[in-house]
């Protein structure tokens, strides 16, 4: 597979710093029961990167000197991993929030069957990736049957509680672009969303988010493949919006890769390009200062920033704007 075109510096990107830590996502691995077009992370069932239980504990404590609100547990498909159950019910004992990027069809995997349970017994907010309402769309992105074993785990977390307007059990789903493009309105498509799978399907969920599609790794080998890498990266450098700078989640998030170094977002971890530290080493959670001490360093950008701020804006949690 093609690797993706440089997108380190020098870049035009403005020059951005952090604020408060709130939020500390980790990547757990890069195994996943699929192989989406889209992925960022490059991830798939023959990939074997996974965090291991020593790493996870360094985590833990991390988590345990305070001011972290947020525990973003990503992958691959996370749940695969055999500490994400101790990490989630560690975190939670610890009194964080935790938020599973869960792509839907990892509950039908085998040795699967209790995770819907496991999730609501521990309150674990889901954001779940569906990227379109209709089969053929999801399936075009995702792989053959997926959008049938989506709308399958879907009702399973229904059925445990999740989705309801009242309940405490958050359910976001995830839109990206089927192509390249930037995502439409979020509010509107979220509309058409809920319509649709309710009517279609019966199913429900709290909010939907939007996220541009990276151009870096196996996206950023699509664009190329295809010829569109460089219209791609000017349409996202075109539609920049300084508005969105002051949002991106950057800016009190911080990302640890299955080994546990340190990285500014999920998309510098996958661009090798760790969170600055004043001798230019690569940094260890097992070494990283308190969320206090990280208030005010500069974030290293690239081009692929763009990506963040274009249009309405893009993060984890969906649109900036």
């Amino acid at each position: 597979m093609l690797d993706s075109k440089p997108l380190l510096f020098p870049s035009a990107f403005p020059r951005i710093a952090r604020r408060q830590l709130r939020t500390l996502q980790v990547n757990l691995g890069y195994r996943c029961n699929q192989s989406c077009v889209h992925c960022h992370v490059d991830a798939g069932p023959k990939r074997s990167e996974e965090m291991d239980a020593e790493t996870m504990e360094a985590v833990l404590r991390y988590l345990a000197q305070g001011g972290v609100e947020l525990l973003d547990i990503t992958g691959g498909a996370p749940e695969l991993n055999a500490v994400f159950r101790p990490l989630v019910i560690g975190a939670r004992e610890l009194g964080v929030h935790v938020m599973d990027r869960c792509n839907l069809t990892i509950l039908d995997e085998p040795g699967q069957g209790d995770l819907a349970d496991f999730l609501a017994a521990h309150s674990v907010e889901v954001i779940a990736s569906l990227p379109c309402y209709l089969e053929e769309n999801v399936d075009q992105q995702r792989g053959s049957g997926v959008f049938d074993a989506s709308i399958r785990g879907l009702r399973a977390l229904n059925a445990r509680g999740y989705g309801d307007a009242e309940g405490g059990l958050a359910l976001n789903l995830v839109y990206n672009p089927v192509g390249a493009a930037l995502p439409p309105a979020q509010c509107a498509l979220e509309a058409d969303y809920k319509r649709e799978l309710a009517s279609r399907y019966g199913v429900r969920f709290n909010r939907l988010l939007t996220l541009a599609n990276m151009p870096i790794r196996r996206f950023g080998s699509w664009l190329q493949s295809t010829r569109q890498f460089d219209s791609y990266l000017a349409m996202l450098k075109e539609a920049h919006q300084d508005a969105n700078l002051d949002a991106v989640m950057c800016r009190d998030l911080i990302s640890i890769d299955w080994q546990g170094f340190v990285y500014d977002c999920d998309f510098n971890q996958m661009l090798d390009l760790p969170l600055s530290v004043d001798q230019g080493e690569r940094l260890h959670i097992r070494e990283l200062a308190s969320p206090d001490a990280l208030a005010g360093r500069d974030i290293a950008v690239g081009d692929h920033c763009y990506g963040c701020t274009a249009g309405q804006g893009s993060s984890c949690g969906g649109a900036l704007s």
